[in-house]
């Protein structure tokens, strides 16, 4: 069996890791970073790209170019590009396909099999999207596990001793907390909060919006109507909040950026990190009641914490840090990189799934994961109300089941609504999903009895079965939702993906054979110009012609449809020219 690979699928960046030798070691992407940018673009020559060329050419591009697609996994959005529509599942395996050809290639073998990472407060939906894009992107998912769960797992390789662990996770598009208790070789999630739409693109979108208010006070210009100069605005955003992580004020200077009534407007703006709190200060406090949720769920007090771990890229920002402590009272601890603890807690988990064992430090007992789900789990009953069957931060795997009956006489068939969230009226929770239990013996209302299962895998995925109790009819329900890709969808976009893999080992290799056939006919050239006088009629005549056929050849080459019959043709034009060469 290969290796089992952990992968950190996250909001603005990605980042693949491998157990080797009982230790995590982050595998670096294409351009040598040790993360990979989760953007995808699509070239005006059908090329696809991904990773740090896609994010390069973002503002040259920005109505192909897509970033931050985790936010909507699990809902019904898509983008149409080309004539074809990509959800986020088919984006989102784009990047896996990245990452998996990144180990490949670092391994020096085949990658099949991986842990994927995902927010604590993702919901079912959202779990199985993930799941579905690993598979789109040729992977069997052995695991999926929460996002703060595997930073802690990463941390407690190394440190074995008991204690009750914050783990406080802001990434680019996501929020967790998660209480978890360290113990003699035992990780157990206590608790986790967290709010899915809260992180850096927030504090990226408030920068871009101070940006262009200020340039339509200086210039009268609004950069909201020019794609490419608000692409480039929030890319100087993006790193005017890096830079005030570890400086007061930085300078952002864009030339060129836009033209207003005839005239080429600059940006020349000094940003402060003080201007940058005012605008985030909301932000920030919206992790304050995850924070308080997540420790009274698990019952402890902020002193009882031994640790607080800061998870994320967005907890670099100083104002973050300093919300942190005033929430624990605790200095964060940095005995972890915030951009690569997730992927290697990943990976730590997937060695355990090869079989190999992992021992915490200080002990000498192999590491146990206790993770919880993250939402309670109901059912719509009588009255609209939601009767809850799991409830939150219950440790996983669990089941639980529970005795129903029919609301109407002599009823046939119930429907059952499954829902998910904290809400006492079903409307106000998310339906994950609903199902018609058919065949129940027609009874008086109250008599029948049925009993409802909640089955919920290590993975946080929920599975429902119902039996009538009277007949012994057992039922497995298969829970299906209008946000989540059928079967059908799912092996088509495995299709379009290995269809794409090819493509892009094709353009691959045209770009290699067009670039030997140049050099070879710049070379020819050359030769044809220094022996011209020496040279007899009839090999000068065969060569010119060799060169102008390859010449030709090369000229109708388009990489954004080229053919494996193109390169063939191009290919034995290339050793004609070769062979009629040698006598020069």
């Amino acid at each position: 069996m290969g290796k089992v690979i952990g992968i950190d699928l996250g909001t603005t960046n990605s980042c693949v890791s491998v157990a080797e030798n009982g230790e995590p070691v982050i595998i670096p992407g294409a351009s040598g970073s040790m993360t990979t940018p989760s953007v995808v673009a699509f070239t005006k020559k059908g090329e696809r790209l991904v990773g740090e060329a896609a994010r390069r050419q973002a503002a040259t591009n920005p109505e192909r170019t897509i970033s931050s697609v985790k936010r909507h996994m699990g809902t019904e959005w898509s983008t149409r590009i080309d004539g074809t529509d990509y959800k986020a599942q088919t984006i989102s395996a784009m990047v896996l396909m990245q990452l998996k050809k990144d180990a490949e290639d670092f391994l020096g073998a085949p990658v099949t099999e991986a842990v994927i990472t995902v927010p604590a407060y993702f919901n079912n939906i959202q779990r199985q999207a993930t799941k579905d894009a690993g598979r789109i992107a040729g992977l069997n998912v052995k695991r999926i596990i929460n996002e703060p769960t595997s930073a802690a797992l990463s941390y407690g390789l190394n440190h074995g001793e008991p204690q009750k662990v914050m783990v406080y996770d802001l990434g680019g598009g996501t929020f967790d907390v998660s209480i978890i208790e360290i113990g003699e070789g035992v990780i157990e999630v206590l608790a986790t909060a967290g709010d899915n739409h809260l992180g850096g693109d927030d504090f990226d979108e408030r920068i871009t919006q101070w940006l262009v208010r200020r340039f339509k006070e200086e210039n009268g210009a609004d950069l909201t109507r020019d794609f490419a100069a608000m692409q480039r605005v929030r890319e100087a955003a993006e790193q005017a909040k890096k830079e005030l992580s570890a400086s007061e004020s930085a300078h952002i200077m864009l030339p060129y950026l836009t033209q207003h009534r005839g005239e080429m407007l600059h940006m020349d703006l000094t940003f402060t990190r003080g201007q940058f709190q005012d605008l985030i200060e909301d932000l920030i406090e919206r992790t304050a009641q995850p924070v308080h949720s997540a420790l009274s769920d698990a019952g402890i007090a902020p002193a009882e914490l031994g640790r607080v771990l800061l998870v994320g890229g967005s907890t670099r920002i100083p104002a973050v840090q300093e919300k942190v402590r005033a929430l624990t009272g605790k200095e964060p601890s940095r005995n972890i990189n915030p951009d690569e603890c997730v992927a290697k807690g990943a990976a730590i988990l997937g060695s355990t799934l090869e079989g190999n064992s992992l021992v915490a430090a200080g002990t000498d007992k192999n590491l146990l994961l206790l993770d919880v789900t993250p939402l309670s789990l109901s059912i719509e009953t009588v009255g609209g109300v939601a009767t809850r069957l799991i409830e939150r931060n219950s440790t996983l795997p669990t089941r639980y089941s529970r005795i129903f009956s029919t609301a109407a006489p002599y009823q046939r068939s119930v429907d059952i609504h499954v829902l998910q969230g904290e809400r006492p009226m079903a409307r106000d929770n998310k339906t994950i999903g609903k199902f018609k239990l058919k065949g129940i013996k027609a009874a008086p209302a109250g008599v029948p009895q049925i009993e409802v299962t909640f089955d919920i895998d290590a993975n946080g995925i929920l599975k429902v079965s119902a039996r009538d109790l009277d007949t012994g009819k057992q039922q497995s329900i298969t829970i299906t939702s209008n946000d989540s890709m059928s079967e059908d969808e799912i092996q088509q976009a495995i299709r379009d993906a290995q269809v794409y893999a090819g493509q892009d080992q094709t353009r691959k290799d045209a770009m290699e054979v067009l670039g030997d056939a140049q050099r070879l006919m710049a070379e020819t050239e050359q030769k044809l110009k220094e022996k011209k006088k020496e040279l007899d009629r009839g090999t000068k005549k065969q060569v010119k012609a060799d060169v102008n056929r390859l010449n030709k050849l090369t000229m109708k080459c388009r990489l954004d449809k080229v053919t494996e019959a193109q390169l063939a043709e191009i290919k034995e034009a290339m050793r004609q020219l070769e062979e009629s060469a040698r006598s020069l």
